[in-house]
């Protein structure tokens, strides 16, 4: 029973964002959370189960599928094509990455460069989060105050089921203040099948679409950076980057055949890790198993669905702003802080990872470098790439330097 709720927790916890995208590009969000299950399961066979992450649909690929819909005229099954040749970009990476070597690659990311870009993915999310606190600034912020209450005060397991709580502690606030509606509940049948749909490809779509992956690749090294660090393991040794990038190009490619958006790993997930302590890559499954059943349960969707906006943007706050925090952590227990090359190399990713993010956002302005098409290299993708090559730069020197030995110290002090 614990472990079911530990696991609906995490369903809670990616829910909102993963339905978000595909209400946002115009896929079927049953099929994108269908696509989000079975991807989770596949990205664990891919890691040999070891990695305690979920896989939910990417933010990173919007912007290009509402243009490969608008080009033409509607039709999200050539988006499928473009999502599917990403995909297959990703398995490609993964191969190099398996031939040159995992300590090849790792050592471009010592902790100054991946403590600073954790920061930038939980400062780029944020933004994002109090937009729907705005909703109803007042159920957001006891939303938020009831899961960091329980969460500095409570005492055993309570404090694992801080987010499920605070959830549903927002839901009753909300039925006060006339905010909910769960008429959609009442109308929605209790099995539907996800409207899957198949694929139709077009170069012109491809070229839109599958040039993103350059710019997640450091994202994902990112976010698997971030669990490594939340965890205490070097998760880009054992199971190896190669073996992580493979799953998530298999999840990708799985959903561009279903009628999905690309997938990702979740930093909502590993927050919740954070939060929890309780790192068992099972409930992980056992969510992605939950995710498949609710697919398929029209109902239930329909509930999680009505969750009022203001109450997923507290949680949302609190879970970015752990991310931050681990960041922060990453930095102060490797001690790189000391040294000025270093110090330096932080101040570059955090002003343009945070300068590149909130200029789009307040001025709907997106600075970037073009790398195909209309698709740009920005935010943390730009900031980590421009980090990387002024590190190499700066510490040429001591470039045999490696990620994992703050990792090793984090999980030491756990």
């Amino acid at each position: 029973m614990k472990k079911a709720i530990l696991s609906i927790q995490h369903l809670l916890a990616m829910f909102g964002a993963t339905v978000l995208v595909p209400l946002l590009t115009g896929f079927d969000p049953s099929v994108a959370i269908f696509c989000a299950g079975v991807g989770t399961l596949l990205f664990h066979k891919c890691t040999d189960f070891k990695v305690p992450v979920f896989l939910g649909s990417s933010f990173a690929f919007i912007s290009v599928i509402n243009q490969v819909t608008e080009t033409f005229n509607g039709d999200l099954s050539y988006a499928q094509g473009g999502i599917i040749a990403a995909g297959l970009i990703y398995v490609i990476m993964s191969m190099i990455v398996r031939v040159v070597g995992p300590e090849k690659v790792k050592k471009y990311f010592p902790p100054q460069v991946t403590g600073a870009m954790i920061i930038v993915i939980g400062l780029n999310l944020i933004p994002t989060a109090i937009d729907m606190a705005m909703n109803n600034i007042i159920v957001a912020l006891i939303t938020l105050g009831v899961a960091v209450g329980i969460n500095q005060f409570a005492k055993g397991s309570i404090r694992q089921f801080s987010v499920i709580i605070a959830i549903f502690v927002g839901i009753i606030v909300s039925k006060f203040a006339g905010i909910t509606d769960f008429s959609a509940v009442s109308q929605a049948s209790f099995f539907s099948v996800p409207n899957f749909t198949a694929p139709k490809f077009s170069i012109e779509a491809i070229i839109i679409i599958a040039p993103v992956v350059l710019a997640v690749f450091m994202e994902h090294v990112g976010d698997i950076t971030t669990n490594g660090a939340v965890v205490g393991k070097n998760f880009l040794e054992d199971p190896g980057l190669h073996k992580t990038l493979l799953g998530d190009g298999i999840a990708t490619l799985f959903a561009g055949f279903m009628g999905g958006p690309a997938n990702t790993t979740y930093g909502e997930n590993t927050a919740l890790l954070a939060i929890t302590k309780n790192y068992d890559p099972k409930l992980l499954r056992l969510t992605a198993v939950f995710a498949i059943v609710i697919s398929c349960v029209g109902k239930f969707g329909a509930f999680l669905q009505s969750i009022p906006t203001a109450v997923m943007g507290g949680i949302s706050i609190y879970l970015f702003s752990m991310i931050t925090f681990i960041g922060v952590k990453t930095i102060r227990d490797s001690k790189c802080y000391k040294e000025n090359g270093n110090l330096s190399v932080m101040i570059i990713i955090l002003v343009i990872g945070l300068t590149t993010c909130y200029v789009k956002h307040f001025a709907g302005v997106e600075i970037g470098i073009p790398i195909a098409s209309s698709a740009k290299l920005t935010g943390l993708s730009l900031a980590a790439l421009i980090g990387i090559i002024v590190n190499r730069l700066i510490n040429h020197n001591d470039f045999k330097r490696e990620v994992s030995t703050p990792i090793r110290e984090l999980a030491s002090t756990k």
